[in-house]
């Protein structure tokens, strides 16, 4: 039988609908806004249902720790293809990138340390893009995700019930050390993203943040953004703000409270393209927030 691509745990909550109960990928720095000479942050990188609480999978990272294996999840077979393991960018002010530091993996969390060598603010990025295909196959249903090109190789040309989805994913941290800067702002118009208005480390609780968003450099209107405070495991409510941009992707948040804050937009759209597999394309967004107290 053919090897297959076995989903990690980000892949899946990737893929997920948006819900109380759905996993939830992000990464959690030590802090947002710093001063005095080249500082440190730590971040903490996970997948889970509670927001910024480790009890499910760590966010696998290339360069950060190793390849995490459960004790109830076999080897992949020495010929079998990997989904690649998350590709992290640390971009510096000027737009140079940095490497993690003291990078590890355990059984809930990845770690890593950056040292922030340069003034202004920097930005942690892990962006994805691929298929995702669901199919049967001798009376069983499969799972394959990986990128395009590789497509044709995996998944049978006689597959039954075959549904493809083309998915980009993006998820960001924004840390300052200093003044604010802008170099790390500017979109790349590819995939859903988030175009900051009010600077992303000068939220303040009570404040309103003007933010918009785009996808593939234009407006996305009428998009559903879930913004959730920290602390959901030790509340009833899940507090979620629920918010819908306007016709040019924009709209306003006013923070309850100080503490990180998770984001997420999810857009999906049929897509009909002849070179393609895909005929559903799903672009997400997720970011963390630090709002200070005023």
């Amino acid at each position: 039988m053919k090897p297959m691509i076995k989903w990690t745990a980000l892949a899946l909550a990737l893929c997920l609908p948006l819900s109380a109960n759905a996993h939830r990928a992000w990464m959690l720095p030590s802090a947002t806004v710093l001063s005095g000479d080249e500082p440190w942050i730590s971040v903490d990188a996970a997948v889970s249902n509670d927001i910024f609480y480790f009890e499910h999978f760590p966010l696998q990272i290339e360069g950060v720790g190793e390849r995490l294996v459960l004790p109830n999840q076999k080897p992949a077979a020495k010929n079998a293809p990997q989904r690649p393991l998350a590709q992290l960018q640390i971009i510096r002010p000027d737009g140079s990138l940095a490497q993690p530091q003291f990078g590890n993996t355990g059984r809930y969390r990845s770690t890593f340390d950056v040292q922030l060598d340069q003034k202004g603010t920097w930005k942690l990025a892990i962006a994805n893009q691929g298929l995702f295909a669901r199919y049967e196959e001798k009376g069983e249903m499969r799972r394959w995700s990986g990128k395009a090109a590789d497509f044709a190789k995996q998944v049978p040309k006689d597959a039954k019930k075959l549904q493809v989805t083309e998915s980009a994913s993006r998820m960001e941290v924004f840390v300052t050390s200093g003044q604010p800067s802008e170099q790390v702002l500017k979109p790349t118009n590819q995939g859903l993203e988030l175009v900051a208005k009010t600077h992303p480390n000068d939220l303040v609780a009570g404040e309103a943040a003007q933010f918009a968003f785009i996808i593939d450099g234009k407006p996305a209107a009428d998009l559903k953004v879930s913004i959730i405070p920290e602390g959901i495991r030790y509340r009833d409510e899940l507090n979620e703000i629920t918010l819908t941009t306007d016709k040019e992707g924009a709209f306003s948040v006013t923070w309850p409270q100080a503490g990180m804050y998770w984001l997420e937009a999810i857009k999906s759209q049929p897509i009909k393209n002849a070179n393609s597999p895909a005929t559903q394309k799903r672009a997400s967004y997720s970011a963390t927030f630090e709002v200070l107290a005023p």
